[in-house]
Formats: structure tokens, C-alpha cells, sequence
């Protein structure tokens, strides 16, 4: 389902960040972020455990990207170093809860964390889907077990909702996980939380 909204821009900055969609020059960073992080990421990111892939299959993910992207099915951005030179992570805009609704999903390599990578990137993508995307609504979804990364929405200024039984996909043969959803709502933004970014669009116009 694509989006409803207005496009996604192409490239944020933040102050200490670029998070911008993957291109396929990208693909090496990528793969080096996945692979030194996999005891990291298995816990609680499923799809973790199809790692590591060979390099090809990374470029054919990167393409992959980039056309949801273009097409407004999904936004994928990869969180770099300032000078590009490293994958930090990978977040997202993702319109798969419903009309006028964005979810913002994350992971960050086994190297950056407790660096505040996740909640900055958070919130600029925050405000992004608020003020340049037009959603109504933005989650963030969290498995219970993950209590670290409670404090993020917490910190941005979202509501716990909700937690949900048996809901998000797991590894084969292992039980479905919970989910505790945080909401925030358009009127409930406060622009603070992520100073001084700048968006730009596909032909690098700014839009934020």
C-alpha cells in the first residue's frame, strides 16, 4: 500500500547525522553493519536471523529500497555518519498502520549504541512525518522484552498505548512476540525534539 501523504524527503540531517535513503554504493556499508552486529540484533530483530547474506544480495536489497521509496511504498533510510563513511544503523517512515498513519521502526549497529543514535534519528524522522509527509499519527512498536528501548518514545514525547499478545513475527518454529505500541498525534508534536534539521527532496530542494 503506498502512501497517502506527501513524499518522504530523500536526505535528512541532523547534527550529528545523515540519514537518507539507501543507495547501491551503499550495499559494502550495509553488509559490515549487519555482519558486526548479528548476536546484537538477533534478540529481537527477526529477519536478523537470514544473516549475513553475500554482498550481491545486498545490492538486489538496496535496489529494492530505493524503488518502495520511489514509489511511496515504504521509506527505508540508512542513519550514516556524518562523512557517510559508516552505517550507523537503519530506520524508517513505514505506512503500514492505517490511514494517515506512519510507523517508525530502527535498529543501530552493535558499535553506535548508547550514543543516542536511535533517538535522534527518531526524532527527526519524527518531525519529518509530521511536517513534510502530513500524517495524522506516528508509532513506534517495541517488544516488551526490549525495556531499553522504551525510554526512546518516552523521551519524544509519546504514549504508551497498548500491549498487544502474540502480534509481531518471530523466528521459525519460535512462538509469536508481544507488542507495546507508543502513538503520537500531529497536534502533539513539539518541533524541540530534533533542532536545526534539514530534509530534502529526490532533486535536493529543501523541505524542512
Amino acid at each position: 500500500m503506498s502512501w497517502e501523504g506527501s513524499a518522504a524527503p530523500y536526505r535528512i540531517e541532523t547534527e550529528r547525522l545523515v540519514i537518507r535513503c539507501y543507495e547501491p554504493r551503499d550495499a559494502p556499508l550495509l553488509k559490515d553493519a549487519l555482519d558486526s552486529s548479528l548476536e546484537h540484533l538477533r534478540e529481537f530483530m527477526p529477519w536478523s536471523h537470514g544473516e549475513p547474506q553475500p554482498l550481491e544480495q545486498k545490492l538486489e536489497l538496496m535496489k529494492l529500497f530505493r524503488s518502495e521509496f520511489d514509489t511511496g511504498e515504504n521509506f527505508t533510510y540508512g542513519i550514516f555518519a556524518a562523512d557517510e563513511t559508516e552505517v550507523l544503523g537503519s530506520t524508517g517512515l513505514h505506512p503500514r498502520i492505517g490511514p494517515r498513519g506512519l510507523e517508525i521502526g530502527y535498529w543501530v549497529r552493535s558499535g553506535a549504541t548508547r550514543r543516542g543514535i536511535a533517538t535522534e534519528s527518531s526524532a527527526a524522522l519524527t518531525r519529518v512525518g509530521f511536517e513534510v509527509c502530513g500524517a495524522d499519527r506516528i508509532e513506534i512498536r517495541i517488544e516488551p522484552r526490549n525495556q531499553a528501548s522504551f525510554g526512546i518514545p518516552r523521551k519524544l514525547g509519546f504514549v504508551e498505548e497498548a500491549t498487544l499478545r502474540r502480534r509481531l513475527p518471530a523466528p521459525e518454529g519460535e512462538a509469536l512476540r508481544d507488542v507495546t505500541i507508543f502513538t503520537m498525534f500531529r497536534e502533539d508534536l513539539d518541533p524541540s525534539i530534533a533542532p536545526n534539521i534539514r530534509a530534502y527532496d529526490a532533486r535536493g530542494e529543501r523541505v524542512l
